[in-house]
């Protein structure tokens, strides 16, 4: 081909190596500009191959459950990094409990997976799935939240806006297909990852105009995301819609008027946005919401234990409304935050029993898989210890060498997650009736979990024994 383009010549093969040398340091230069113009897009970090399959994937082994058990949520800080000692000392424990862990897309501990259109940066997600492989969970990724140019923001590595209102934007209607697109990216780099949730608690899908969920959006780009994910592998298991089951005073005008009881009244409007979704969904293998026992205004109606019973309503009315399809509570909080958000307010005791109570609230409304949102605290910056404590945590921060020990949280959520997984049968108990008030169970043929709900030490009586119980006292019996 050479000889006869007339290309055989010295000279000439000289003036087009210098030619195509200028060439190539001219389109460096332009793409350098490019990079470094406002909303240019730089591109430095990623790569266009985000659906290579990274790692070393675990074989799950056989179609999987659409049901994952119950687990946590990792968060801004976990233990994928800090001190190589603490790190190891979580993993392994994870590893005798084999907790399912669920991880966001972005936030939360990931970065921005696609700075730029077909440009994409999994580092931070792969750090986090190859602990959830290296720790034996079953895997799982929430599909929030979406990178800017989705969002109508500025496309770059370099330009993410990680601000609270920037991140919980939704995708533009114009780029539900791309956020699709995305979502099937992920689970081609990740063929071990098998079950999604469908974005976050509806973030960014509200209806100025209507003043209610614009329900109608998510659908269509939740529709489009099932179909993609689908479309990689038929056995992924999806499910959305991850509402905030909201709970008002009964007094409020947005309540509703049936859906009601002694914890409050459903917010109309989120009942609304999971009917539409329902009555329009283009499949589900399970269905997944979140919520709070506590109201909008933060109140424990009629007090903190009885509101759990809100659980139960919620879990019983979701399985109604899909026909049985197995329930997911992504998040469940039975604590009310601070300003800044924090739960340090209680006791330890106080907050165990509590949370117990709250499972054992779902579990007997339905729910076979729920993630603790596990809020891991660092230092606040150099020679402060805020977090040391870490009120709410399941381990002590990994960010110190003797970090990562285990904390009445992890206690409680692994010992449940092993006596009640999906599929479990549950036994009635009996309780004597001076003690019904006072402590709240759940049992299965062997095991059974008993809760003083009273901040007083009682003598309990339940399945035949008595014992005794200290203030908040959490027991398990061998059945």
């Amino acid at each position: 081909m050479g000889g006869r383009h007339g290309w055989n010549s010295g000279e000439l093969r000289w003036k087009v190596t210098a030619l195509l040398g200028v060439g190539a340091v001219a389109l460096a230069l332009i793409l350098t500009l490019i990079s470094t113009l406002p909303g240019g897009g730089g591109t430095a970090g990623t790569t266009p191959d985000g659906d290579k399959v990274h790692g070393t994937p675990v074989s799950p082994g056989g179609r999987p459950a659409p049901d994952v058990g119950w687990g946590f949520t990792h968060t801004q800080f976990s233990a994928d990094e800090g001190s190589p000692a603490a790190v190891s000392r979580v993993r392994d424990r994870l590893k005798q409990s084999r907790l399912p862990q669920n991880q966001a897309l972005m936030g939360w501990g990931a970065d921005n997976p696609e700075p730029v259109p077909g440009r994409y940066d999994f580092a931070a997600l792969d750090r986090r799935v190859d602990f959830m492989r290296a720790s034996g969970a079953t895997p799982v990724i929430t599909l929030c939240c979406a990178p800017d140019w989705m969002k109508g923001g500025k496309p770059g590595a370099d330009s993410t806006d990680w601000s609270r209102s920037a991140l919980e934007r939704a995708p533009r209607p114009e780029h539900y297909a791309d956020f699709a697109a995305l979502a099937a990216t992920v689970a081609e780099r990740y063929p071990d990852v098998k079950h999604f949730l469908v974005w976050n608690e509806f973030k960014g899908f509200w209806n100025d105009a209507r003043a209610r969920w614009d329900h109608e959006g998510y659908t269509r780009m939740y529709n489009l995301v099932y179909r993609a994910l689908k479309k990689v592998d038929p056995d992924i298991m999806v499910g959305g819609p991850y509402l905030v089951m909201d709970s008002l005073d009964p007094r409020a005008a947005e309540a509703s008027k049936t859906f009601t009881g002694p914890w409050g009244a459903m917010d109309q409007r989120v009942l609304d946005a999971f009917t539409y979704w329902n009555r329009h969904k283009a499949g589900a293998d399970f269905v997944v919401v979140d919520g709070s026992s506590y109201t909008n205004d933060d109140e424990l109606l009629p007090d903190a234990f009885a509101a759990t019973d809100k659980f139960t309503a919620v879990s019983r009315w979701v399985r109604q409304q899909t026909g049985g399809l197995p329930l997911w509570w992504a998040e469940y909080y039975v604590e009310p935050a601070d300003a800044q958000d924090e739960r340090k307010d209680w006791p330890e005791e106080r907050r165990v029993a509590l949370q117990a109570a709250g499972m054992i609230a779902l579990v007997k409304g339905g729910a076979s898989s729920g993630f603790y949102w596990n809020p891991e605290k660092r230092r606040a910056g150099p020679g402060q210890e805020r977090g040391t404590a870490c009120p709410g945590c399941l381990w002590t921060p990994t960010d110190r060498a003797g970090g990562g020990a285990p904390l009445p949280l992890y206690d409680l959520l692994s010992r449940f997650a092993a006596a009640f997984p999906p599929g479990t049968r549950y036994a009635s108990v009996q309780v004597a009736a001076d003690d019904v008030p006072n402590v709240r169970v759940l049992a299965s043929d062997r095991t059974a979990l008993v809760v003083n709900t009273l901040g007083r030490p009682i003598s309990a009586q339940v399945d035949g024994r008595r014992f005794d119980l200290p203030a908040y006292g959490v027991k398990w019996l061998a059945r």
